[in-house]
């Protein structure tokens, strides 16, 4: 059985790394939902893709700044937890549609989307925890933090906080000494080694990552990958999942050639 992972959740029909696009893509069937953990001011994890907040709150508005000019006040690390929540993270979906998805939305949940707020890396796992679901926590390196392996320590301080199982729960970065760390303090939590950042750099197949045994499960660009590497991969013992797969085509390619996993934005079409 091939994996459908809910990339930020449903994002392509509810605003990203938000409870709602959590809930979604759990009511339609994905096996796991996959969500980004960044750092805070002081020192929180929340749920949030990039390391500025423009594109997905109002962060502008409500902290009156130009997000145009230097100074770092669009920084999502210059803000703490109790601010970040003041934020509303869900009505630029509306605005801004970027699916092109609008017309597959109720009227009702667009306007439920407007009272989305960030949530913490603590509210993201009791939810999948009440759901019996699962979720994958990516651990985004955006080069602030307080100490060394400071991202991975506060994750798993927040798993056994929120008292779900470590069967339920992925830890993958592209920061592999993270990975690394945790697999030393918590060896029953899987971790999943993401590959290719940029979608312009080519891969090096002869890179340790796909050569030695570390890491057994790759999550790699799929714009940077064949089928036919990927056979090779799987044929060496690797474990593939690919991000982010949206065609059908490019689906049922990977999936023949033996993908372990799909990261997708549209969940609803695989589910199927």
């Amino acid at each position: 059985m091939v994996e459908i992972i809910a990339h930020r959740g449903a994002r392509s029909l509810a605003p990203e790394n938000t409870l709602a696009a959590a809930r979604l893509g759990h009511k339609l069937g994905a096996h796991r939902w996959e969500t980004d953990a960044s750092l805070t001011l002081d020192g929180h994890l929340v749920l949030f893709h990039d390391d500025t907040l423009t594109r997905c709150t109002n962060a502008p508005e409500m902290f009156a700044y130009d997000p145009e000019k230097p100074g770092g006040m669009d920084r999502l690390d210059a803000y703490t937890l109790p601010e970040l929540e003041l934020l509303d993270a869900g009505s630029f979906f509306e605005r801004t549609d970027p699916f092109s998805t609008l017309e597959q939305v109720e009227p009702p949940d667009l306007a439920l989307f407007k009272r989305e707020t960030i949530p913490s890396l603590y509210d993201g796992l009791v939810l999948t925890r009440e759901l019996s679901w699962q979720i994958n926590i990516e651990l985004k390196d955006h080069g602030n933090e307080p100490e060394l392996h400071f991202v991975a320590s506060r994750t798993l301080a927040e798993i056994a906080r929120a008292g779900i199982g470590h069967n339920r729960v992925v830890i993958s970065s592209f920061n592999h000494g993270w990975l690394r760390w945790v697999r030393d303090r918590a060896p029953e939590i899987e971790i999943q080694a993401l590959v290719g950042w940029d979608d312009d750099v080519p891969l090096n197949f002869n890179a340790p990552v796909f050569t030695n045994e570390e890491f057994p499960v790759l999550n790699i660009n799929s714009r940077l990958i064949t089928p036919k590497q990927l056979r090779e991969l799987k044929s060496g013992g690797k474990q593939v999942n690919l991000f982010t797969v949206n065609d059908p085509h490019d689906y049922m390619r990977f999936v023949t050639a033996g993908a372990y996993g799909i990261i997708t934005d549209f969940p609803q079409r695989f589910m199927r």
